[in-house]
Order: C-alpha cells, then structure tokens, then sequence
C-alpha cells in the first residue's frame, strides 16, 4: 500500500499518457484517406505513376537489381525482389495516402498518393 501512495503521480502520468496516445491513434485511423495511384521513385527520380484502381503486375528493375511489383484490390505490394534482406517484400500491401515500401539495396521507394478524402471530417469550429 505504500508503494502505491509513493507512486501515485507516476501512475496518473501513465494513464494519461495512454490515454492521449490511443485519442491520437483513433484521430489518425479515422482521418486517413485511400490513394488513388502509386508513384515509383528508383535512385530519387519518378519512374512511373500507376492506379490502385488497375490490377498490375510489372518487374522493376534489371539485371540482379529487381523488385516485382504487385498491384490488386486497389493494394500495391512488392512479391519479390532480388535484395538479401527481403523486407520489402515482408512489409505487406500498402493502400492509404502516405505509406511506403522502400528497398533500400535498389533505391527503390514505392509510395501511395492521391485519392478521395472519406467523409469524416477532422477540423471543428
């Protein structure tokens, strides 16, 4: 019990502090948009722009240097790629506004832009 009397602030810091992080993660949830196109960006400079509304399948790259891009059920994802770490592939489909899947040994940066806004709306008066 005296633990508790000693501990109380750091207790209430806590709950507060997880209180503020869950509002922030629902606000974000809520607030976010599906994209309408990916950009592809190999060593900084645009590649390609492809829609999420078109399923696509397209091998990037050349020579030992490949990535397999997937796009299907307004998803993009990368299925296969040449590289030794493989977490590009590992990271999964991507299809809100603002995500990424990046493979660094091929400079590779995949990124969901665009689309509609849902109606929610986050700003009040």
């Amino acid at each position: 019990m005296n633990w508790l009397k000693t501990h109380r602030n750091d207790i209430l810091l806590i709950a507060v502090l997880l209180i503020l992080g869950g509002a922030l993660a629902l606000f974000l949830y809520i607030t976010r948009q599906a994209g309408g196109y990916v950009s592809v960006r190999v060593d900084g400079e645009l590649l390609m722009e492809l829609p999420l509304s078109e399923d696509t399948q397209i091998v990037l790259g050349e020579e030992e240097h490949t990535n397999t891009l997937v796009i299907e059920n307004g998803t993009a994802r990368v299925v296969e790629a040449s590289c030794p770490d493989q977490i590009c592939v590992n990271q999964g489909a991507v299809r809100y506004s603002g995500e990424s899947i990046v493979c660094l040994p091929h400079k590779l940066v995949v990124t969901v832009e665009g689309g509609q806004a849902n109606d929610v709306d986050a700003a009040t008066r």
